[in-house]
């Protein structure tokens, strides 16, 4: 891993972008754990986030922030896109910002967010900095968290608050704390939490961001994925590397879906060049809405 002050750290160039639709999996990791951070590099994942937050304890947020600019770039050698979950900005988040923003993360992860005031404060301290360190203005995007019950019903306003926002995150245990709600297995206790906020980031054209499970069996976390997928959800948040390959599947079309939606776009399209407005495949009516669903789903497998 490069030092914090190689020139491979400091002239590496940014990766190209991938789409919100297509950072599948998440993997948060405490911002010191160097075990951790190796295991990561090596995991797969789309998205890795070095957590300055909840995951890092304050007396060890100095340490974690000296490892920003190997750490990142190793990050980026091995595919991921690079991500830091700072502090909320009326803590030490101004700091978190001064020590991380020189390595160029490419997502600013922020916790807490309630409101849209949240999202334009940090859009301001991002710009500033960015203008300071002569990275193109915009190059970093804000993911905020929604893990209260405020947050949630505002998620719209959230999202509409900055063009730096593409994707928001959905936290799961802040949020069932906020409601007074235990924690299970089945997630009863977030159901609606988790239909409201992919239809409020669908409305908003961002892409939402599914919690991470609260347990650690690879059963719950894939059961969980599933469920997020069937609710909308193509995107997921994960907290162990081992989770990252069966989570990516678990989102994944299956072989029977993708033969489905093939004969559903073959039909539908074939029903088309005849003049028909619609054709039944398997018992169901395909119509437009069904067809675009289809060719959605061949573009994910």
């Amino acid at each position: 891993m490069p030092s914090p002050g190689s020139p491979s750290a400091r002239l590496a160039p940014r990766r190209i972008e991938r789409s919100p639709h297509a950072r599948r999996v998440w993997l948060f990791g405490a911002g010191a754990d160097r075990a951790r951070h190796v295991a990561m590099t090596q995991c797969g994942a789309d998205v890795l986030v070095h957590d300055l937050e909840d995951l890092t304890l304050p007396e060890r947020r100095a340490e974690a922030r000296t490892l920003a600019a190997g750490l990142y770039q190793c990050w980026r050698d091995a595919g991921a896109l690079v991500g830091v979950r700072i502090n909320p900005l009326d803590g030490v988040g101004h700091i978190d910002l001064q020590s991380v923003l020189p390595a160029r993360p490419d997502l600013i992860v922020y916790p807490k967010v309630a409101s849209a005031h949240h999202v334009r404060a940090l859009d301001v301290a991002v710009t500033t900095h960015e203008a300071a360190l002569g990275i193109e203005r915009g190059a970093t995007e804000i993911v905020p968290v929604c893990e209260t019950a405020l947050g949630i019903v505002n998620v719209r306003e959230i999202a509409g608050a900055s063009a730096r926002v593409r994707c928001a995150l959905l936290g799961s245990e802040h949020l069932a704390a906020d409601l007074g709600a235990d924690r299970t297995r089945d997630g009863v206790e977030l159901a609606y939490a988790r239909r409201r906020f992919v239809l409020e980031c669908r409305a908003a054209a961002v892409e939402p961001v599914d919690a991470a499970a609260a347990f650690s069996e690879v059963e719950t976390v894939v059961a969980e994925a599933r469920e997020a997928r069937r609710l909308g959800y193509h995107t997921k948040t994960v907290l162990q590397p081992e989770h990252v390959r069966p989570v990516r599947a678990a989102l994944a079309p299956t072989p029977l879906e993708v033969a489905h939606a093939r004969r559903v776009v073959t039909a539908f399209e074939t029903a088309r060049r005849r003049g028909e407005q619609r054709v039944q495949v398997d018992g169901l009516w395909i119509d437009q809405p069904q067809y675009l669903n289809a060719r959605r789903l061949l573009d994910d497998a």
